[in-house]
């Protein structure tokens, strides 16, 4: 039986510390999928197909990993993809609380749903989606903090709304 794990999120837009995750999890699982979740209720800077594009070309490189969307509750996509393993990042111990609760409902509304921890690498731990577009929108560098495809995306995003 293959392992296969859903790592999601909004990816809005993906960051290096998101690519760091990801390519551990592979190593790990047979099978990643990444699951960008098309939550209008979260307000995203990029549209879903933006999102899917970014995180498709960021991951290209990167074997046994797919991207898809999904706007269910996750137990229900995760059951839909016979996967039995979620992915969630800690960056830091505030995350924790948050995530051991995300990590509690899922369990208790699909005992079959597993959350795996992982943290990413120091030089990524302070990287978050909402801290890059923070930086991007003020101009400032973010070449260090996501892939150049992203950058530019953030850069053309934000020249468009302050047209």
């Amino acid at each position: 039986m293959s392992k296969v794990a859903i790592y999601p999120g909004t990816f809005d837009p993906i960051t290096n510390g998101h690519l760091d995750l990801v390519a551990r999890a592979e190593q790990i699982f047979d099978e990643v999928i990444i699951a960008v979740s098309d939550n209008p209720r979260k307000n995203p800077l990029f549209s879903i197909e933006e999102r899917l594009a970014m995180v498709d070309e960021a991951t290209k490189d990167i074997p046994h990993v797919s991207v898809e969307s999904f706007d269910d509750l996750l137990v229900n996509f995760v059951a839909q993809k016979q996967a039995k393993f979620v992915i969630r990042g800690l960056r830091a111990v505030s995350d924790f609380e948050y995530e051991f609760q995300l990590a509690s409902a899922n369990r208790r509304l699909s005992s079959n749903v597993e959350t795996i921890f992982l943290t990413p690498l120091e030089a990524n731990y302070f990287i978050s989606s909402s801290l890059v577009r923070e930086i991007s929108y003020y101009g400032g560098d973010i070449s260090s903090f996501v892939p150049q495809h992203v950058e530019q995306r953030l850069h053309s995003k934000w020249k468009q709304k302050k047209a």
